[in-house]
């Protein structure tokens, strides 16, 4: 029998609904039946209900206010509300608090009890579901979990952990190992999680995986179980590595459709690397939990396989994209440096890479604005920020949105302050060098239309800001890069001649003695790591 308290503030209506439902035909027992919501509260700290039937608008405390207490104290009772006030904000309430049922007053003897009927429908699977759940605690498959917990992070002995799984008649079969993991992504690093979702975490997560348990064993793929930190584990097994590597991912899409269908709730999937010994078995484990930090880049919902994963980071890319900013900023440009963030978004997500460090390169980018906006006037009140509200941000769109904001406040910062026209122009030209060196065809003319400033005042100002030409400018970085290439990379001096703006190697042998000192293949024998 589950137990049912009535609230409502007129006699003749308790009277009517307590005397005329047959209770215990329905699976219930009516324990009470209180006036008001504050009589309500006191009975129920000190004798917890299933049900409580209650009115709206009721003296001291009303039925929304009972319905609060309810949520926040005793969040598995169900509510099942009754008003004469056909109120759509009420309705709205009656969600937020998860209220089972909202019905309007008269209530009529069949209608209250098939409500009722529903209601114990709900409290019959919950109980059911929360039975299986304790006693799952205390079932073999704990030991089994625990054996194969130690057997992936490879915390005890192979030969011991497969007699383990002997003794609960579990074999591991094939040739080639994988270990995949499974997170249920609302109760991940991705959200806020309150009071109420931690309760719910534990009973999802079973579910979740007894829904990967029967697709697996369907499949006949390997052997499901749950660690303590409510994640789901799969460890997959086969002797067609090949063709296994498009069944995994199937059944991992599976598994996230069956969750999403009966939950209503999404999970990312961690695919590790296959392995060929159980002695292995770590590194599999290590590297499908690492492959689950991308849900920070590519958000919720994904299958993380690292056997897909092909970073190409560069670091000459990320400069690029860097100085590419700092220009839109000097240019006060709010909409081409918030484009520039977007590429920088794309660069880090077409690249693989990890939360990590994608961390470090935020941190590096807001830096750069700060530093940037500084040497464009060191008057500008600008402080570095808050890089904690960049860092700390669940997603990389929710961090580069941090991002946008501390741009737009670098240029405020700068327009508050009066810059020399000279300057900014000179400023601007670098800008457009740092760009551009690689270009051969880069000219003055070329410049100074993207400046929209005659050859002849910007050659003046020019040579007045930084005491050089524009040539001399243009070779001085397109040295400094080539030194570069020289020191780091193995490439071919026509390469590296190609790379900095040269078409011409026999005239870039010449530049670079001329600048150096020395010529290339003498820099690269001196200086190349």
């Amino acid at each position: 029998m589950y137990k049912i308290l009535l609230v409502d503030d007129e006699i003749l209506v308790r009277e009517a609904i307590r005397d005329n439902v047959k209770w215990a035909e329905l699976g219930f027992e009516l324990v009470k039946d209180c006036e008001n919501g504050k009589d309500a509260i006191a009975y129920l700290q000190a004798h917890p209900v299933d049900v409580v039937l209650t009115d709206i608008c009721m003296p001291y405390v009303d039925g929304m206010e009972l319905s609060k207490y309810l949520y926040e104290e005793y969040p598995q009772t169900a509510i099942i509300i009754f008003s004469g006030y056909d109120d759509f904000e009420y309705a709205k309430q009656a969600i937020k608090y998860q209220v089972s049922e909202y019905i309007l007053k008269p209530v009529t003897g069949r209608e209250l009890k098939e409500i009722l009927l529903k209601v114990k429908e709900k409290l019959d699977k919950s109980q059911e579901l929360s039975k299986a759940y304790k006693n799952h605690t205390k079932s073999e498959k704990v030991i089994v979990a625990k054996t194969l917990t130690n057997l992936i992070k490879g915390t005890q002995r192979v030969e011991t952990c497969l007699e383990e799984l002997r003794e609960c008649d579990l074999a591991i079969k094939g040739s080639a190992y994988r270990v995949a993991v499974l997170d249920i992504d609302v109760y991940s690093e991705l959200y806020e999680i309150d009071e109420e979702a931690k309760k719910e975490s534990a009973l999802m997560a079973f579910v979740a995986n007894n829904i990967a348990r029967e697709i697996v064993e369907a499949h006949k793929a390997g052997l499901v179980f749950q660690d303590n930190d409510n994640r789901s584990y799969i460890l997959f097994y086969t002797n067609r590595v090949k063709e296994e590597k498009k069944e995994v991912q199937g059944i991992a899409r599976e598994i996230q459709e069956k969750v999403w269908e009966t939950t209503g709730l999404t999970i990312s999937v961690g695919l590790g690397e296959f392995v060929t010994s159980l002695e292995e078995l770590d590194t599999s484990y290590e590297s499908a939990i690492k492959s689950l930090t991308y849900r920070y880049i590519r958000g919720d919902g994904v299958i993380f396989d690292c056997e897909e994963a092909d970073a190409q980071k560069s670091a000459e890319d990320l400069e690029d994209i860097l100085s590419a900013l700092i220009a839109e900023i000097r240019k006060d440009s709010q909409e081409g440096a918030f484009r520039v963030l977007d590429e920088f978004k794309c660069w880090i997500r077409t690249n693989d890479v990890d939360k990590n460090q994608a961390i470090a390169y935020l941190h590096q980018v807001h830096y750069r604005i700060y530093e940037g906006v500084v040497e464009i006037n060191d008057n500008a009140r600008l402080e570095d920020g808050d890089i904690t509200a960049v860092l700390q941000a669940r997603t990389l769109d929710k961090a580069i949105e941090r991002l946008k904001e501390y741009t737009q406040y670098a240029l405020t910062s700068v327009a508050s302050v009066v810059q020399s026209s000279k300057e900014r122009q000179a400023g601007l030209a670098l800008d457009y060098i740092q760009a551009h060196y690689g270009d051969s065809d880069i000219t003055l003319q070329k410049m100074c239309e993207y400046l929209n400033i005659s050859t002849s005042h910007f050659s003046t100002i020019f040579k007045e800001e930084t005491g050089k030409t524009f040539l001399e400018a243009l070779n001085g970085v397109r040295m400094e890069k080539a030194k570069q290439l020289l020191r780091e990379t193995s490439l071919k001096n026509y390469q590296i001649a190609e790379k900095v703006g040269f078409s011409d190697p026999h005239y870039f042998n010449i530049a670079f003695k001329k600048i150096v000192g020395m010529t290339p293949k003498h820099y690269a024998k001196e200086h190349r790591q």
